[in-house]
């Protein structure tokens, strides 16, 4: 805890915003204003804002789908996020990715993927280019729980260790890999001890709690930025809504979900700041002030962003209708021409 606080307030703050952010979706998804899959990180806000207490803007970073709260912790502006949640030109991507495809390269944040574990390899090269390069950078990639299933977690683990290469592996362990719990999908549970494997250091953090994720965090990029290659995180954490705004959520007892919420990061937070006289009643809810007209004229934004015309659709792909027409005739008279007689 920092002597006057102000580094705990800016801890409180920045995880309301991301929960007040994804509340407003919740309301915003229900109007049919965002639409698509919509994945909520409420619960596990204190992840996102201590992992990127440890990255500084030179890093680059890689995330999943449950990213809100990933690119409002890195940066990148409240207006642009929920543009692109709402389809409209002022997003992160020109409203084209949506949800799960946000993405910022002036702030280093190479998405938002949809494919489980799909960041991984992406992470593996952007730090071994910064390895060839010689640069002190760190590449974090955070993925959740049910990654660890997935080939290319293991393959990509296995890269880094033996390539030496700067990355911070950060696993929001939030208990289900969609509606699959996670003592009914891994052996072992322990997904730092998992990691361990690898011959990389490989440490486990109260996910609910900020302070140990950033001291967790830190000593873990302060180590890959010197030099040490890649880290492991495991984040021990809970999501209180669904997998997504599809999912019924009939899998997890309700008295589970309500243990965690006992939990909860937040007022957990501010029990502890007012109960050493750094947090006032007044500065509070000058917090949750500022934090609700943030989110107001963010919503005030989307709302009023722009749809792409129909005529840009085909912008920015590889070929048009043409010219794969074209490729067609060129690839159907060579496959002819080799054909002995």
């Amino acid at each position: 805890m920092s002597k006057d606080g102000t580094h705990d307030l800016e801890l409180l703050r920045q995880m309301l915003r991301i929960r007040r952010f994804e509340e407003r979706c919740v309301e915003l998804y229900s109007a049919s204003a965002i639409r698509g899959f919509l994945h909520l990180a409420i619960g596990e806000e204190a992840c996102a804002v201590g992992v990127f207490q440890a990255l500084g803007p030179e890093d680059a970073v890689v995330s999943t789908y449950r990213e809100h709260g990933h690119a409002l912790a890195r940066g990148i502006s409240m207006r642009a996020v929920l543009a692109e949640l709402e389809g409209k030109v002022e997003g992160t991507s020109r409203g084209r990715g949506g949800s799960m495809h946000l993405f910022d390269a002036g702030a280093r944040f190479y998405g938002g993927n949809a494919i489980v574990a799909g960041g991984l390899p992406v992470a593996i090269g952007l730090a071994l280019a910064d390895h060839l390069q010689g640069r002190r950078r760190v590449t974090a990639c955070l993925f959740g729980d049910g990654a660890v299933a997935e080939g290319e977690f293991h393959e990509s683990m296995n890269l880094a260790a033996l390539w030496h290469l700067p990355v911070l592996f950060v696993c929001e362990n939030n208990l289900y890999a969609m509606g699959t719990s996670l003592a009914r999908a891994q052996a072992e549970t322990d997904l730092a001890l998992k990691a361990s494997a690898y011959r990389m250091p490989a440490w486990a953090a109260d996910g609910m709690s900020v302070r140990d994720v950033e001291d967790t965090a830190r000593r873990a990029a302060d180590a890959v930025r010197a030099g040490g290659g890649p880290y492991f995180v495991e984040l021990r954490t809970y999501r209180f809504r669904a997998h997504s705004m599809y999912d019924p959520d009939r899998y997890r007892d309700k008295a589970e979900i309500e243990r965690w919420k006992e939990r909860d990061p937040i007022p957990a937070l501010v029990t502890e700041l007012t109960e050493a006289g750094l947090l006032s009643e007044a500065t509070w809810r000058a917090i949750q002030d500022g934090v609700q007209a943030e989110v107001d004229d963010a919503t005030a934004y989307a709302e009023s962003g722009t749809l792409e015309p129909v005529e840009d659709l085909t912008r920015f792909c590889v070929a048009d209708a043409d010219a794969d027409a074209g490729a067609e005739a060129v690839a159907g008279q060579a496959l002819a021409e080799s054909r002995v007689p």
